[in-house]
């Protein structure tokens, strides 16, 4: 694969068990590029970000994300794709019984991390970039909604991923809230060349923070201009 391409899928069609979801698909994102993913609800986009990182597995067409074909990924090596990208949720999906240092530390172990040291400047590291250094050891459950997003944000970029899958982190934030979340998303994108793929169903965001759009329509995937929405 180009050194460029953090995706490249070529005559796609992917599958939930035997349905096809989404037809012919031929889509790429470039290193530091921003791409909304737009469309309905069930028309296909979480099949196609679960497709990305190897919860669906690809049965037709090439696929390639991150170094990893996605045609011979075997289930053992999902692991390490995944450590190579970031995913950002809606509801968050952080640990309540538990501080923000500890919700970091936790994935870091998971991933095979074992150095303290290294781990402690890890974590001190992803929480400066999204503004909470000082809040390592406040309880999840005390934070306000952006600043559980910004945990959320923090924890994609701890293994210093390729590309951040971002499914709808807006969609539970109020409009200050948003605007400060999408502010730090455009950030880290340019600031660390991390290409995003993020689904919204906010066509305002759009608008005010223009990106390459595409939209899942007819099972199938078609790039859009964001002046004609």
């Amino acid at each position: 694969m180009n050194d460029g391409k953090i995706v490249s899928l070529r005559n796609v069609n992917i599958y939930q068990g035997a349905n096809l979801v989404l037809s012919n698909v031929n889509f790429e994102v470039n290193k530091g590029e921003f791409v909304y993913l737009i469309g309905k609800t069930g028309s296909g986009k979480s099949s196609l970000l679960k497709t990305l990182y190897g919860d669906l597995y690809l049965k037709e067409g090439e696929g390639n994300v991150a170094g990893f074909d996605l045609k011979h990924l075997k289930w053992q090596n999902v692991p390490l794709l995944r450590r190579n990208l970031g995913i950002v949720f809606q509801d968050f999906r952080l640990l309540t019984d538990r501080n923000v240092y500890d919700n970091l530390e936790f994935v870091l172990k998971a991933t095979g991390w074992k150095d303290k040291v290294l781990m402690k400047e890890k974590i001190e590291n992803v929480l400066s970039k999204v503004g909470l250094r000082n809040k390592s050891f406040k309880m999840t459950y005390e934070m306000s909604g952006g600043e559980q997003q910004r945990v959320d944000i923090a924890r994609a970029l701890l293994n210093n991923p390729k590309f951040i899958l971002a499914d709808e982190p807006t969609g539970n934030l109020d409009p200050d809230t948003t605007d400060e979340i999408m502010q730090l998303l455009f950030n880290i994108c340019r600031d660390y060349h991390t290409a995003f793929i993020m689904a919204t169903h906010d066509y305002s965001i759009i608008q005010k923070y223009p990106a390459r759009v595409v939209r899942v329509e007819h099972a199938e995937l078609k790039e859009i201009s964001a002046a004609t929405m």
